[in-house]
């Protein structure tokens, strides 16, 4: 009669263990709900601006890291591709909450959601996949992915990343690079509507592209796949993502802070929101990519760019004609070249369904070239 209660207390103190970081984010969360003016109202001092944005962005990163790491769990459990598109959704979610709550929080800034945009873009498509390729072949001559679905996802992200990124320098309306209504509109139903055309070929008929048929015989019958239901997890995923909508916006005011009074680089709060973006699915390809599992590595990082710019761009649109702040989305000067370049260079890397060392190589040049090219603006 007393194993049921112990078996009980097990599974909880078993739960606590491995969701501490759940309790971390909402007493964060509480914290900052109760005593806000008093912890922002120190920022300029260096010491205690320095503790509340290291204190607001690590817990919002542990928190995006749990998201992804229930993402995985159903992963496991759901397959390709919808493990994948669950992974890329929620971390896509939590950056367009991200950029709104810096945008509709601080001064107008205009260049916010561009400068997210091509730092998501230029974290994932060089860092992540350069180190991705250099650690996965770094024990093995090549690596083998899925040529179909490459393909599938470069056809959908080129264009996108053009029309977003690339059209507007060269389409300047009578608010100089600020796109009008009519043109918001056409970019936001062409955005949706290739992105929605992707999720029908990904999830239906051609759900083949996004599996790797190098390793399914290799792997057939040696693993068991998981069992148990798939609800704790999905509800572990929203949980972490509730704090983080909170504490994003919180974030948001050490990043107008640094920006509007310290004079940073607009591209500064670009780059952080990326980084919050981008680190959990940098963690999850690298791994699945040392594991030689480079398709899920492939659905990963490719799957990330896509959502981004397609999910993202209709997303600030809408935002930026609720609340009035106009958005400007053409790229200029150097980082126009950066972004043409990646896309060419990323075209070639994925144009044989291998890679090797060198690939990764290259992928992580461009990246330092982007880093390099931030601090001379």
């Amino acid at each position: 009669m007393t194993e049921g209660p112990a078996l009980r207390a097990v599974g909880a103190a078993s739960l606590v263990r491995e969701e501490w970081f759940l309790g971390v984010s909402v007493v964060t969360s509480l914290t900052f709900l109760a005593f806000q003016e008093q912890l922002f109202g120190q920022l300029a001092h260096p010491l205690w601006f320095t503790v509340v944005f290291v204190w607001l962005f690590a817990v919002v990163l542990g928190s995006a890291l749990s998201v992804v790491r229930h993402a995985d769990h159903l992963a496991e459990r759901l397959k390709e591709p919808y493990g994948t598109l669950i992974l890329t959704l929620a971390i896509t979610s939590i950056e367009v909450m991200a950029i709104s709550a810096v945008m509709i929080h601080g001064e107008n800034n205009p260049t916010l959601a561009r400068d997210t945009l091509f730092a998501v873009v230029m974290i994932i498509l060089n860092g992540m996949v350069g180190l991705s390729l250099l650690l996965g072949a770094w024990r093995r001559p090549e690596q083998q992915h899925n040529l179909q679905g490459a393909n599938a996802y470069l056809g959908v992200i080129v264009p996108l990343a053009t029309l977003s990124l690339v059209m507007p320098t060269f389409l300047a309306g009578p608010d100089g690079q600020h796109p009008s209504a009519p043109r918001q509109l056409i970019l936001g139903i062409i955005s949706v509507g290739l992105y929605a055309t992707f999720l029908f070929l990904q999830a239906g008929r051609h759900q083949d592209y996004f599996a790797d048929d190098s390793n399914r015989h290799e792997h057939h019958g040696d693993h068991a796949p998981p069992r148990g239901p798939v609800w704790p997890h999905a509800i572990l995923l929203f949980a972490y993502m509730g704090p983080v909508v909170f504490l994003v916006e919180q974030l948001a005011r050490p990043i107008d802070y640094i920006i509007e009074t310290l004079h940073a680089p607009t591209a500064f709060g670009g780059v952080v929101m990326a980084i919050l973006v981008a680190t959990p699915e940098a963690i999850s390809a690298v791994r699945a990519s040392i594991a030689n599992n480079l398709q899920r590595a492939v659905n990963i990082f490719l799957g990330s760019v896509l959502s981004t710019i397609g999910l993202t761009v209709p997303a600030m649109l809408v935002i930026s004609r609720l609340y009035g702040h106009p958005v400007t989305l053409g790229l200029e000067h150097g980082d126009l070249v950066m972004l043409l370049l990646t896309l060419a260079v990323s075209i070639i890397t994925f144009a044989s369904g291998r890679t090797h060392l060198m690939q990764g190589a290259v992928h992580l040049v461009l990246f330092l070239a982007y880093v390099l090219l931030i601090f001379q603006q």
